[in-house]
């Protein structure tokens, strides 16, 4: 996932039971009454509780889709007569998973699930301390890359279920992974725009691991921080100016206006000179375009892969003509990484959208959290 967003600015920063509408047939159990679990902000994924079947409904796989998934997650032990189409059954508690994407990795420990994964693609870009251990023990396999994982090596696995992600519908290794007996889930926190709303995927896993209630206690607690210093930073008195990103190769990416960057500059007080423009991917524009809306602005925030000014002077003379530049206003998330070069903000900042809310608020209005240090930003020198 990574590699997806790098050049993107700050914030551009799967046993498959193909059931085709045959009945699941189970033991008996009492008949259920039908609710769902409260999603407030997610809009990719819904949780319908059916006691001890709970399906998770996949509402937007991947950008420009209306293909739809179901997966049953049943209780161990207990089968239940449905009728209906599931694209996957997982039985619960997840004893063994392989997850693909570094957004995963946070979910499974704030749940105290890290040591129930057995296999990751791309090691080296897992940044967290205690997953980072659980490698070095010897308890989590390579897979090799995410295009091309190694299904020989995930097979002897045996994992209860392997967590994905999908650019399109075109992914063959996932395909033959199902082929196997072994279910595929797909997770697609990352179409998410709002903060908060990358950050209730938790509850996915929560379904999946037989932590319903932590899952909601967990977000509930993130929920409250985030909107506490969104309340807190709309008290400033100003409003300062905010520019993005940084050319790659001729084009100047930066966030769209209703992006999940631009959410955050929003609820952080800050005046993105980008925010009415329309979309939640992001902008392709000419260096010429930037300079001439973003001169003054006050502050930079994620000047993509740069790590100093004199490494954006050196990349780009340009750089220099803008007045964040000059006064020393640039702030970026590259500096922090893992011990294998994996940057932090990428696995941990949409699983915890209430400490970048508070980077932010540090960078653009300092009086009001004086205690606060940045956890995923730094100023470039």
């Amino acid at each position: 996932m990574q590699k997806i967003v790098f050049f993107f600015s700050f914030f551009i920063i799967f046993t498959a039971c193909k059931n085709n509408g045959d009945t699941i047939k189970t033991k008996k159990s009492e008949n259920p009454k039908r609710k769902m679990i409260d999603i407030k902000y997610a809009e990719g994924f819904e949780i319908e509780d059916l006691g001890d079947l709970k399906i998770i409904t996949l509402k937007n796989p991947w950008p420009g889709t209306e293909k739809t998934f179901k997966y049953g997650i049943v209780n161990e032990g207990v089968i239940l007569d449905y009728l209906g189409a599931l694209d996957a059954v997982v039985q619960k508690p997840i004893k063994k998973i392989v997850v693909t994407s570094t957004t995963h990795i946070p979910s499974l420990e704030m749940l105290g699930e890290a040591e129930r994964l057995v296999g990751f693609p791309n090691l080296d870009y897992i940044s967290s301390e205690k997953t980072r251990q659980l490698i070095s023990d010897g308890k989590i396999t390579e897979l090799g890359k995410n295009e091309d994982i190694n299904t020989e090596i995930l097979i002897d696995l045996a994992p209860d279920a392997v967590i994905g992600f999908a650019i399109d519908g075109n992914n063959s290794t996932f395909a033959t992974i199902e082929k196997t007996g072994i279910p595929v889930l797909y997770n697609s926190d990352w179409t998410e725009t709002s903060p908060l709303g990358k950050a209730e995927w938790i509850k996915f896993f929560g379904v999946l691991f037989n932590k319903e209630k932590e899952a909601d206690s967990i977000f509930k607690t993130i929920e409250t921080e985030y909107l506490s210093a969104k309340k807190l930073a709309s008290e400033a008195k100003e409003t300062p100016t905010v520019i993005s990103g940084a050319m790659y190769k001729d084009v100047w990416y930066l966030p769209q206006g209703d992006s999940w960057g631009a959410q955050f500059i929003a609820d952080a007080n800050g005046d993105y000179l980008w925010k009415d423009s329309k979309g939640t991917g992001g902008l392709s524009l000419s260096l010429e375009s930037v300079l001439d809306k973003g001169h003054d602005a006050e502050v930079w925030i994620g000047p993509g892969q740069f790590t100093t000014l004199e490494e954006m002077k050196n990349a780009n003379n340009a750089y220099t003509q803008f007045a964040a530049f000059k006064t020393n206003n640039v702030y970026s998330y590259s500096l922090k990484k893992g011990k294998t070069g994996g940057v932090i903000y990428f696995e941990l900042a949409p699983n915890r959208p209430d400490l970048v809310l508070k980077d932010l608020i540090k960078i653009l209005h300092p009086e009001l959290l004086t205690e606060h240090e940045l956890y995923f930003f730094d100023k470039l020198k």
